[in-house]
């Protein structure tokens, strides 16, 4: 049986894509939702809708969903390598592991930050879409380190603030290939999603905002460390722009690392890790400053390239 959802488009959401605003307002997947443009089954304000429109704020968007649609669930499923750094009434910062994703996500089957905090009963907010409550950030699944989780609602709204406001400091070490010239220095380049290829992102003129700073720790000729301060957060962000400035990521084949040099070093993934995380507390104001070291592989991987 069909079920018909019929909601006003909020502030927040004016000026996005019908198929983006579409997936925030109902908990669906962005794919699931432009599914649902495409087959007709969304209308706004009285006309059927195109997934690339973009979305005024107020206007009715009435979706038909089929009794079968992409709903992500979250599976409670306990990760020992996941390790709580901090945790107290509002918020919870741990440290992923590779190989497991912040929340459910379309062609994702393994674990995720949120599975892991459920089967350890540890409860967050309820903000956000279903599959994503209490994430206030993200990393990637092959990137390891710091990661927010709001607990307390108010601790939600105030962290959400605190990222589009760009008090949260974020401090990455990165493996990339080749010597970056200059070794320290901005790159300032929106990012879009790719064109062909829909789990990508690109430098795009159309793009959001971006700004990553970067600055060399330690050149080992084929590859170098680099830390990375983000100005903004976007998806990929670090492995995009690095790639766009000829230097990916090694192991991240994805962006353009090379497949051999990722091989001989045994990386199956991005040398991508959230070392640094400092900010204010969202209920308290008092200042907290966390830190991860490097995990065992990604030091080895290091300790590889000096024993050269």
């Amino acid at each position: 049986m069909t079920e018909a959802r019929q909601l006003p488009v909020p502030d927040g959401l004016a000026g996005q894509r019908l198929d983006a605003a579409l997936a925030k307002m109902l908990g669906l997947s962005r794919s699931a939702a432009a599914e649902l443009c495409e087959q007709g089954l969304v209308v706004v304000d009285g006309t059927i809708g195109n997934k690339s429109q973009r979305v005024l704020a107020d206007q009715w968007v009435e979706a038909a969903l089929p009794p079968v649609v992409n709903r992500l669930e979250v599976i409670a499923s306990d990760v020992a390598e996941l390790t709580v750094i901090y945790q107290d009434d509002d918020l919870v910062v741990i440290d992923k592991p590779a190989g497991v994703a912040a929340h459910p996500s379309v062609g994702w089957d393994g674990p995720t930050v949120v599975g892991v905090l459920a089967a350890r009963g540890i409860q967050v907010s309820t903000s956000g879409a279903a599959e994503r409550q209490g994430i206030v950030q993200r990393l990637d699944v092959g990137t390891t380190g710091l990661m927010m989780v709001a607990k307390s609602e108010l601790a939600y709204s105030r962290l959400k603030q605190a990222f589009r406001d760009r008090t949260v400091h974020k401090v990455y070490h990165a493996l990339v290939q080749g010597l970056p010239d200059p070794v320290e220095g901005t790159i300032d380049a929106p990012l879009g999603r790719h064109p062909k290829a829909e789990f990508k992102f690109a430098v795009s003129n159309d793009g959001k905002p971006s700004i990553t700073h970067y600055k060399l720790l330690e050149a080992f000729g084929v590859a170098s460390l680099l830390e990375i301060i983000l100005e903004t957060g976007r998806t990929h962000q670090i492995r995009v722009h690095m790639s766009a400035f000829k230097h990916p990521l090694v192991g991240d084949t994805m962006y353009g690392a090379d497949p051999k040099l990722a091989a001989r070093l045994g990386m199956e993934h991005q040398w991508l890790h959230a070392t640094a995380l400092s900010f204010e507390h969202p209920i308290t104001g008092k200042q907290l400053e966390l830190h991860s070291p490097h995990p065992k592989h990604l030091e080895a991987v290091l300790e590889q390239l000096r024993s050269v």
